[in-house]
């Protein structure tokens, strides 16, 4: 029987990508941190100015994930597979968000005034254009995108997605991993030149909302993947990276958290150039400090604690739902009367019991049901003539 021929030796480049541990219980816990600063940010802002940051430290979580799985895939079979990959995405994404934009279209009916005039607001997430509006609006922000609007961030992502991954495999497939990582680390440093060409105040929506202005807080997790990939486990260099990640994670954490508590960088009094050039990348570089500790250093304190279970069981499984529900919910709850005093509670409650059914009704099914058919793909007996 014809056999898929084994995997060629040093991971084609990319020896560590061929060790990968699955999922980083730090790194999920890291997501549950992030989405809940956004939650109370857009709750109760003046609590923490800077929450807003969580969304940040996601775009660097998502650039090290995806990198890491399409570099490991590339490592086993010399190639990376775009079709499977985007309808993987897809089953992750599309179908939870589809079921928020159906529940906030009915509640369109009920005539209650957060909900008045969705219908723009419901389209532009439906296909990730939310943040291609609002990049375009120098001014306050129109209603067209108010209701949802915290799913800029998602069009930033999939927007992302559509480019980096093919030209990835390309550079994978055609060029020495130590020219890949050039290319990463001079696209991971273009959007700070591309910020300083565009900056003046009325040019901070463009600017926060652009994919290719904040291309470089993905690019910086995908260069840490392609970096940590590309070293074998008892290289010099990865011993290094090892070691200073783990001394520098917990300062980068009280820089990000002195951040989140002190500056209102959506705010217009946060509108200064110094945040908005410079400043995204060195949130990156802060974030991507965390990532390495969390992944080369699992038995840290940092990785333990973000790796208890109840806190990476819900950054693994509920963290997409609770960012996509907690804005109109939030928004819901004020118009059904909860005082604001109470309002933040019952959000998060609220959140978490729509993230959960999320991921049990729709989620969960959707992503099962694709593992079997692959599976079965895989499996499925040679035809005899290859025999």
């Amino acid at each position: 029987m014809a056999t898929a021929p084994p995997p060629v030796a040093g991971g084609r480049g990319y020896p560590s990508a061929l060790r990968g541990r699955g999922r980083v219980g730090g790194v999920d816990g890291l997501r549950t941190l992030a989405v809940l600063l956004v939650i109370v940010y857009h709750q109760e802002p003046e609590l923490l100015p800077g929450g807003a940051l969580g969304v940040d430290v996601f775009f660097t979580i998502s650039g090290f994930v995806i990198t890491r799985l399409l570099v490991a895939e590339f490592a086993r079979t010399g190639d990376i597979a775009m079709r499977p990959f985007y309808w993987r995405r897809w089953i992750r994404l599309v179908p939870a968000l589809l079921t928020l934009c159906v529940v906030c279209a009915v509640l369109a009916f009920t005539g209650l005034p957060g909900f008045d005039g969705a219908w723009a607001s419901i389209a532009l997430s439906a296909t990730f254009l939310v943040n291609i509006v609002r990049a375009v609006q120098p001014g306050l922000y129109s209603d067209s995108t108010s209701l949802l609007a915290h799913n800029w961030s998602l069009g930033v992502e999939e927007q992302f997605y559509l480019l980096w991954p093919p030209l990835l495999r390309v550079l994978l497939g055609k060029v020495r991993p130590r020219t890949v990582l050039l290319w990463t680390l001079t696209l991971c440093l273009l959007p700070v030149v591309w910020r300083w060409e565009l900056w003046s105040p009325t040019a901070a929506h463009r600017i926060y909302n652009g994919t290719d202005t904040r291309a470089d807080q993905l690019l910086a997790g995908a260069l840490l993947a392609v970096v940590v990939a590309r070293l074998h486990a008892e290289d010099r260099r990865l011993v290094a990276l090892r070691k200073w990640s783990a001394r520098l994670a917990w300062p980068a954490l009280a820089v990000l958290g002195l951040i989140v508590w002190q500056i209102p960088m959506t705010s217009a009094n946060g509108w200064t150039q110094a945040w908005y050039t410079v400043g995204f990348l060195v949130t990156a570089v802060l974030s991507a400090t965390v990532v390495a500790s969390l992944e080369l250093q699992p038995r840290s304190w940092l990785s333990r604690g973000l790796s208890l279970a109840p806190v990476a069981w819900v950054g693994r499984n509920l963290s997409y739902g609770l960012y996509l529900w907690h804005y109109p919910l939030g928004r819901l709850l004020h118009d059904l009367g909860v005082r604001d005093t109470w309002l933040l509670y019952a959000t998060l409650a609220a959140s978490f019991a729509a993230a959960t059914a999320s991921h049990y009704l729709v989620e969960r099914p959707l992503t099962r049901r694709h593992s079997r058919r692959a599976k079965a793909a895989v499996v499925r007996p040679v035809p005899a003539t290859a025999q």
